[in-house]
């Protein structure tokens, strides 16, 4: 089977790659020439573990292509995967216009049967809108099926969620285009993937109930963390007991400066706009997006008690990605916190293993030393913040960290050090909820 897939960012190019590697023909699509020219030299535009070697595979083995050129790609395809973006518009409101592009576009090249996938993150409805679209762009009647297939790839371990996924979300009401796109995912039938079968809106609402679930996890522990302080407990021993009920799980249950990402702070505020469209306010979501603002205003509070104050103060800063193994800068807390202490009047002094080009295009060059290495970052600091929790950090010569700093104060927001032994070296040390 020959299949296209419409978009060449994180999730197109993930999926892309993982189709191709189940034995697929795949053509990426991407309307930007010059990223289709890095894509068709071998250069691969984001950082994701395991993505390369994929890559590399089936390109090699002529089973993933890409292109420019949408009518060649879908006159040779079944199904066209659309994995364009919807980024948050105005009042949270996912900006559907390039969805609604690829759907017009698609209609003028469509000849004969189609299924049109969703793998992008839609609110509920738009996969009637996006037949009505192509519908009303058809140059002549023409048969075709629109399916929800969301994506649900964790950056920093996508490859390993497409190909060993959790499950898999299928929404159609017709049980010939279900069982094409079922047909896609056979390779997982060998690994007893779940697949869940539904409706349109079923299906799109799955994934934002999901993330929205997920975040939820991640404010209720930063809430419980900010409790642990005042009351005295350690909220690393409130997870474990919270999180070996099975009921609740452990994943999530990890206290920090927030959550960021592509999804996480669109989809809840997303699953907010859809709540009020339908007159069912979402308060919890509504609640959880509040709390995840209020967490990185207390980080720098927390910082600027430690600090005997902000201005003129350098700060070393280790990590800028949202989260480690990726180079994905896309509202990272890291990348937040970094903003208020500029604006506090800070000098910073930032270094991360794979996010520092992603990461000056958004801090600039003002007020901030992107630095070599971690050591070079506290070189001369009054403090230090952790501000991503990649592995190298927890294996650094501390001894070497307080030697090269000017005063020993260590903000280990991401709790990745043991308190007892930071003091016992001589750092004063600001962990969460400890």
């Amino acid at each position: 089977m020959h299949v296209t897939v419409v978009g060449t960012g994180y999730v197109g190019l993930v999926s892309g790659a993982g189709l191709a590697d189940f034995g697929l023909s795949v053509t990426c699509v991407d309307s930007d020439e010059r990223k289709v020219q890095r894509l068709q030299d071998g250069q691969i535009p984001i950082y994701e573990i395991g993505l390369e070697e994929i890559f590399r595979r089936n390109v090699k083995n002529r089973r993933l292509t890409f292109s420019s050129d949408l009518k060649s790609a879908v006159e040779q395809s079944l199904v066209v995967f659309i994995a364009v973006g919807t980024p948050e518009g105005v009042n949270g409101e996912p900006d559907l216009s390039q969805v609604r592009s690829v759907a017009s576009s698609l209609a003028k090249y469509m000849d004969d049967y189609k299924v049109i996938a969703t793998k992008s993150t839609v609110p509920v409805g738009t996969g009637r809108k996006i037949r009505a679209w192509i519908e009303e762009s058809l140059k002549k009647p023409m048969k075709f099926d629109v399916v929800s297939n969301p994506e649900f790839l964790r950056e920093g371990s996508a490859i390993e969620d497409f190909m060993r996924p959790n499950r898999v979300v299928i929404g159609a009401e017709s049980e010939q285009a279900a069982a094409i796109v079922k047909d896609i995912y056979r390779p997982l039938y060998l690994i007893e993937t779940p697949f869940v079968m539904t409706n349109l809106e079923t299906a799109e609402l799955i994934k934002y109930a999901s993330n929205a679930f997920l975040a939820t996890k991640i404010s209720f522990i930063n809430e419980m963390a900010n409790l642990c302080e005042k009351v005295g407990a350690d909220i690393h021993d409130v997870s474990r007991g919270m999180g070996l009920d099975k009921r609740i799980g452990s994943k999530f249950l990890h206290p920090g400066p927030g959550f960021g990402g592509s999804c996480f702070p669109k989809d809840v505020a997303a699953l907010c706009t859809m709540g009020r469209w339908f007159g069912n306010p979402m308060r919890i979501a509504e609640s959880v997006l509040e709390v995840n603002q209020q967490q990185k205003a207390r980080v720098v509070a927390m910082m600027e008690e430690g600090l005997a104050g902000l201005s003129n103060r350098t700060i070393g800063v280790w990590g800028l990605a949202f989260k480690p193994n990726t180079d994905d800068t896309r509202e990272s807390p890291a990348i937040n916190i970094c903003h208020r202490l500029l604006e506090g009047k800070a000098l910073i002094q930032v270094y991360d293993p794979v996010a520092m080009n992603n990461a000056k295009g958004e801090l600039g060059e003002k007020g901030i030393s992107y630095c070599a290495d971690a050591y070079a970052a506290a070189c001369g600091a009054d403090g230090l913040l952790i501000g991503t929790e990649w592995n190298e950090f927890r294996n650094v010569d501390l001894q070497k960290v307080k030697s090269v700093m000017k005063t020993p104060i260590l903000f280990d927001v991401r709790n990745i050090f043991d308190p007892a032994k930071l003091r016992t070296l001589g750092f004063r040390y600001f962990g969460m909820g400890r």
